[in-house]
């Protein structure tokens, strides 16, 4: 079955690029476009995508409002692949910590972008490791909440070994080779830690860790 998409963005040159280079792909299919946050509930609720990849700066209801109202209504939500301008965002980050699975730059190669999709629809990685710890240095703030809830947590230490790991962005078959153990014993790791943590995915979860001071994002 084809990776399915919603591409959301004001602007309609992005979106005919953004569906020329994801439709030239044999396993991804583009079923729908909108031109502003607020359109994406009913279109996801009718389309059911995999993935939406949706611009972060949008002129009725923005990316990180966007996030939020999808997670927050919709069952069984589609991964969110934020497409922003510039990397080193605020907003970028907002969304990330709203829920958003990762982040696509504008002017990525076309090679870079089906990744991406790829990739946030598999789940099994960190999109753009160094670029979510560049974010985190900048504008993660030590936030109580993700102290808190990281000592509630009590990950056992593999657990913790196997999150620090994801910071880095190592794929379960990478963790696995790693700490010398089974990729299915990494996958039960994982969602372990997303269990314990109330993560939705690994974005969140590092996004957690770093906000906690569990990973020093430096």
């Amino acid at each position: 079955m084809p990776v399915t998409v919603l591409i959301v963005d004001d602007e309609p040159l992005v979106r005919a690029g953004l569906r020329a280079v994801l439709e030239a792909q044999p396993d991804i299919e583009v079923v729908g476009e909108a031109a502003d946050g607020a359109a994406v509930i009913p279109l996801v609720r009718r389309l059911r995508p995999d993935v939406v990849a949706m611009d972060v700066r949008m002129p009725l209801l923005d990316g990180i409002e966007a996030t939020r109202a999808l997670l927050r209504t919709v069952d069984a939500p589609p991964k969110i692949l934020v497409v922003t301008t510039f990397e080193n965002d605020e907003y970028v980050y907002g969304a990330l910590r709203a829920g958003a699975d990762g982040f696509l730059l504008k002017r990525a190669r076309p090679a870079e972008i089906v990744h991406a999709v790829r990739l946030v629809a598999e789940g099994e990685s960190l999109l753009f490791p160094a670029s979510v710890r560049r974010l985190a240095a900048e504008y993660g703030d030590g936030d109580r909440a993700a102290r808190d809830l990281l000592e509630r947590a009590r990950l056992t230490e593999r657990e913790g070994e196997v999150l620090r790991l994801m910071a880095r962005g190592l794929t379960n078959a990478e963790i696995a080779a790693r700490l010398v153990v089974g990729t299915e014993t990494v996958k039960s790791h994982v969602s372990a830690v997303l269990a314990k943590l109330g993560a939705r995915d690994r974005t969140q979860a590092v996004i957690a860790a770093y906000e906690s001071g569990f990973v020093a994002p430096g």
